[in-house]
């Protein structure tokens, strides 16, 4: 559903307000502080617009109104496009693959693919995941874990955020044939900046897990979350995803530690560990999978 772009009127009123100011810079400074806007690089912008005010204190008020007109512009723009967006349209995401193939001793094959989708419109921002591992040794299948969930999220501010998950998992060796989880709650940011951002979520949530060997069974529990991302340097991230359903019956700890490194252009490498454990799993498993992974990342 599509509603027709509308900037609101403190938009319009800030729009107005900035316009064009009495020419006061020399029109070679103008000129320059015109191109640094057409050009569209918020860290030249201020760079430059810090050089002319000092140079020129006289003027700081026509350099603050040209910039500020120009956010108004800008955010008018991000407005309109969001609010008129076709449902294909926004997607953002990367996808990974990874393969093994071993012969000797012993012999396997494995694969693991992914993809990670997330559209931002005015109001709500959606995540997508699938995922799937698998691997035979010996002939025999070793791993088989299926994941799909969407995380979707109604901003109520740039920070602050109302979480819902929608998650079906399948892993029998991790003991269930399927699981399936559906949560609401409240995140926030608490940290959002270039370098470094952490997001925590947390809220009732309803699981249901069909366990090998004993049937169906449903609870409710308690949610939380943490996602942080740290970019080391340029090409190199850091990313540390953690979650926790808790029940009285039994408490599920997820944990995915990943190191990303750009290759070239839009390829890069990623080396994870994800650790999983569950405090009452069923009878004859252990409480604590771990698993490791090299994969090739393509953003898009």
């Amino acid at each position: 559903m599509h509603r027709s772009a509308a900037p609101s009127a403190a938009l319009l009123l800030a729009l107005a307000l900035t316009g064009p100011a009495q020419a006061a810079l020399p029109a070679q400074l103008r000129g320059m502080l015109d191109a640094a806007i057409a050009g569209g690089n918020p860290g030249e912008i201020e760079v430059l617009a810090k050089y002319l005010r000092q140079a020129s204190p006289a003027d700081a008020t026509e350099v603050d109104q040209a910039i500020a007109a120009h956010r108004a512009r800008v955010e008018a723009a991000r407005i309109e496009r969001l609010t008129n967006q076709k449902l294909t349209e926004g997607w953002k995401g990367e996808g990974q693959l990874g393969a093994s193939h071993n012969t000797g001793n012993s012999s396997s094959v494995g694969l693991s693919a992914g993809i990670n989708l997330t559209k931002e419109e005015l109001h709500w921002r959606h995540h997508l995941r699938l995922l799937v591992d698998y691997q035979r040794t010996n002939g025999v299948t070793s791993r088989n874990q299926w994941l799909a969930s969407w995380e979707p999220n109604f901003k109520f501010s740039d920070r602050l955020y109302a979480s819902g998950l929608a998650q079906f998992e399948r892993d029998r060796f991790a003991g269930f044939s399927q699981r399936i989880t559906l949560s609401g709650g409240v995140g926030y940011k608490l940290i959002a900046s270039q370098a470094l951002t952490i997001d925590v979520k947390g809220g009732p949530a309803w699981r249901r897990t069909d366990n090998l060997g004993q049937g169906p069974a449903s609870s409710l529990t308690a949610l939380g979350g943490l996602a942080a991302a740290w970019r080391i340097a340029p090409g190199l991230t850091l990313t540390q995803d953690e979650s926790a359903l808790y029940a009285s019956e039994n408490t599920n700890i997820s944990s995915v530690s990943a190191l990303t490194a750009k290759l070239t252009g839009k390829l890069s490498a990623r080396m994870s560990l994800q650790e999983t454990t569950n405090t009452n799993p069923p009878a004859g498993f252990r409480h604590t999978d771990t698993l490791s992974r090299m994969t090739l990342v393509y953003g898009f």
